[in-house]
């Protein structure tokens, strides 16, 4: 794992994300020339997932655990991490996060359900 970093903008003194959690966030995703390439801020919804299920790139899944509701976290995800040697394109074909490049999120912990034991 290259590059990978995870930083703390602001800890949440909600509950704790581990894996098997149901997660929602949003997040700015930006490409290191400050490019935004994705972003949930401008929707209503946040973005839900579960952590350690694969929905995501395994930089999410690796810079969420731990991170408390409330909270804000910066991740600097290397590309082995993320899309690796592809690029990411949109449906008309046009390369939204070219092939080996580091991806940076800027993302809050809104709520956190616990795995059902």
């Amino acid at each position: 794992m290259s590059n990978f970093d995870i930083n703390d903008i602001a800890i949440g003194d909600g509950i704790e994300a581990q894996f098997g959690d149901t997660v929602y966030v949003h997040y700015v995703g930006t490409l290191p020339d400050g490019t935004v390439f994705d972003t949930s801020t401008g929707s209503t919804e946040p973005y839900m997932f579960t952590l350690g299920q694969g929905e995501v790139i395994l930089g999410w899944e690796l810079g969420l655990v731990g991170m408390r509701e409330g909270g804000t976290r910066n991740l600097v995800i290397p590309s082995d991490l993320a899309y690796g040697p592809n690029d990411l394109t949109d449906k008309d074909g046009n390369v939204i996060i070219p092939a080996n490049a580091t991806l940076m999120f800027d993302v809050v912990l809104l709520q956190v359900d616990k795995e059902a034991e």
